[in-house]
This record gives structure tokens, C-alpha cells and sequence, in this order.
């Protein structure tokens, strides 16, 4: 079994074009809520298969958008709060203590102030 991190170099590394237009694609397929949030038809968080592997849609276009395998400490945040928006301006990286800071602020405020 291959390491998600590994995947996504060898993704970057040898098909980033095919991925470029996967993400293009990905983000057509959405609609614009009233937050800016690009939103796919699914009930829960959309997922990608692509060469091999699998990963949350989310996750994917951050990494082929910014260029970047991410390690397996390395979270998402989805700065909207929303986890099915796959919106790469509503996307940042973090850690798992920093995604739990958000949930924080996001039931304390309602919002993530740095979004703001």
C-alpha cells in the first residue's frame, strides 16, 4: 500500500497536468452557496480516486493547486467551517491541534474571525 504522501509527489511529480485538469473539473462540478463555498452534489465530503489512490476532494485540489504533497500530520482546514466546500480560497493547511482550534472558535463565534 502505498503512503498518501508518496502518492501525491508521484502525482505532482509525473501527471500534474492530468491532475490540474481533474481539479478544474472537480470545481465545475460545484455550486456557489450564499458563503462562497463551492459545494459538490454529495451528502458527505467528496472524495477523488486518481491514479491508484484516494483521498478527500478537498485535500486533492489543495495539493495539486499549491504544488505540495502533504504529510500524514497535516490537515485541511476549511477556513468557511464547511467541510463539503472544496472552495481552494476557503482551503489551508495545519495541524490537527490547529483544525480543532477552529471547531473552537467556530462554536464560540460562529465564524472563523481570520476569515473574515
Amino acid at each position: 500500500m502505498i503512503d498518501h504522501e508518496d502518492w501525491m509527489a508521484s502525482i505532482l511529480e509525473d501527471h500534474r497536468e492530468e491532475a490540474l485538469n481533474r481539479v478544474s473539473e472537480l470545481l465545475s462540478n460545484t455550486t456557489t452557496d450564499e458563503n462562497g463555498c463551492k459545494v459538490t452534489n454529495t451528502k458527505h465530503r467528496r472524495k477523488v480516486r486518481f491514479r491508484g489512490g484516494q483521498t478527500a476532494a478537498y485535500r486533492f485540489i489543495y495539493c495539486v493547486r499549491e504544488n505540495e504533497a502533504l504529510g500524514f500530520h497535516e490537515v485541511i482546514r476549511h477556513r468557511c467551517n464547511n467541510p463539503l466546500c472544496i472552495n481552494p480560497d476557503h482551503l489551508q493547511v495545519g495541524d490537527r491541534r490547529d483544525n480543532k482550534h477552529d471547531d473552537w472558535l467556530f462554536a464560540a463565534y460562529g465564524v472563523d474571525p481570520m476569515f473574515l
